[in-house]
């Protein structure tokens, strides 16, 4: 599938989504880059904004099964796996729990204990769930969209550090303009219901075709080594702790193929790596106290590198 023809799809599940939400171009594009390079998302910001709304249109607009789990300090990994159970025929026999979808909202993320984020951990990574003794396989795709408040922090558990790597991109949605949220008003007047309802524009197998398509975009070695230099700057800033790690160079690779294919290209630029860089590996990056202190995150160390590092002209 060429980039012209996933630039035309591109367009429709942007105008499906858009019937349900008002702007926020800049993160509903990331989303869906980050879907169609088959990757785990995470949503850090605060209640109220969408977030909820959004997962789901985009699970509506491109035919995927969906699922909402609202996570808390009760839930118990067979909550979200599924469990074995005795039927009347005196059979035992799986029942599948909400992880079994194409995907996956884990709402508020971080106020699950520790079990359940190793089982959410296990699905992420492995694409399979654990129950008793026996292992079953999860659908593809799967895709976890989870969404956790950087400010309340009370009840709740902060995620490893190996779950957090697992995400392909960490995001911000942020409040709408004046413009925007007078549009939000307006359109909920008008329908006269709180529901929206976003139609399909693409089956599962078109979906899973233009993910597959991303494999196929070219990258040039320059590109690759552009990659390796900038993650390497991550982890000689003297403010890192731990830079990001050779998956924060895979997954930057990944989404940079999925920006070009989106943008009618079959090949990578440096505007597609730079462009994603701070939210692929701002997340991987562990500050230093003292810096973390003076309010040094890893979004200012990525930004750093990227000014640093020599940008390849690509021929």
């Amino acid at each position: 599938m060429d980039g012209a023809a996933t630039r035309v799809r591109m367009d429709r599940i942007r105008g499906a989504v858009h019937r349900a939400i008002v702007g926020r171009d800049a993160v509903l594009d990331q989303i869906a880059v980050g879907l169609l390079a088959d990757g785990h998302l995470l949503l850090e910001d605060l209640p109220g904004l969408g977030k909820t709304l959004m997962a789901k249109s985009f699970a509506q607009a491109l035919g995927l099964k969906f699922q909402r789990i609202q996570f808390t300090s009760d839930l118990l990994p067979h909550d979200i796996t599924g469990t074995e159970i005795l039927e009347e025929d005196r059979q035992i026999r799986f029942r599948p729990g909400p992880l079994f979808a194409n995907l996956v909202l884990a709402d508020e993320i971080n106020r699950a204990p520790p079990k359940v984020q190793s089982a959410l951990l296990e699905a992420m990574q492995e694409y399979q769930v654990t129950s008793e003794r026996s292992t079953y396989p999860l659908d593809r795709p799967f895709l976890v969209l989870a969404t956790e408040n950087p400010l309340e922090l009370e009840g709740t558990y902060p995620l490893p550090e190996a779950q957090i790597d697992r995400f392909l991109l960490r995001l911000k949605v942020g409040y709408p303009t004046i413009e925007e949220e007078r549009e939000i008003l307006k359109r909920r007047r008008e329908r006269k219901q709180e529901t929206v309802e976003v139609p399909p524009v693409l089956t599962l197998s078109e979906f899973q075709e233009m993910q597959r398509s991303v494999e196929e975009v070219a990258v040039d070695p320059s590109i690759e080594s552009y990659i390796v230099d900038l993650v390497r700057a991550t982890r000689d800033d003297p403010r890192s702790e731990v830079g990001a790690s050779p998956r924060g160079s895979l997954a930057l690779i990944r989404i940079a193929r999925a920006r070009a294919l989106v943008e009618g290209r079959d090949y990578v630029l440096p505007d597609d790596v730079k462009s994603y860089a701070i939210p692929a590996l701002a997340h991987r990056i562990t500050v230093k106290a003292e810096p973390w202190i003076r309010g040094i995150r890893g979004e200012e160390i990525v930004r750093v590198a990227l000014e640093r590092t020599i940008v390849p002209k690509v021929p």
